[in-house]
């Protein structure tokens, strides 16, 4: 009798739990299936390449030495909606190096920056480093 009773004792409310789990768990079926269903959002974007993105040397304020790169140009692959690389222009993608903290060095590679609006989102960079030209530092003459 002891089973019989487990059974029935409170059937109302257990027919509700069962109920109620039932529709929580088709309804998260059913918005999980929807989203999947839908398109990737990153398959819709487009990828371009900009050619030939001058790269700008960073530097303390006070160090006026002029500091050379090479490569002075970089390629730089960014990824957006189709509107919004069709509106893209070089000039809003920023490539840097920054050389603040570059006292003197020989055979210097530093890793380039690159800055981009918002709603695109950077992919690569070619080449990653760049060579650095440290001009010595003059002192000044008593």
């Amino acid at each position: 009798m002891a089973l019989r009773d487990w059974f029935i004792k409170d059937l109302p409310w257990k027919l509700f739990s069962l109920t109620l789990a039932v529709a929580i768990w088709a309804t998260v079926k059913t918005l999980s299936s929807e989203s999947t269903a839908g398109t990737d959002p990153l398959r819709d974007w487009d990828v371009h390449t900009f050619a030939n993105l001058p790269v700008l040397v960073v530097s303390a304020a006070a160090d006026v030495r002029e500091f050379k790169v090479n490569p002075d140009t970089v390629e730089v692959t960014v990824r957006s909606r189709p509107e919004i690389i069709a509106a893209l222009q070089a000039k809003e993608i920023h490539v840097t190096v920054d050389l603040t903290e570059v006292e003197a060095a020989r055979d210097l590679r530093k890793r380039v920056d690159v800055s981009t609006p918002p709603g695109v989102t950077f992919i690569r960079v070619n080449p990653p480093q760049v060579d650095v030209v440290v001009p010595p530092r003059h002192s000044p003459h008593p």
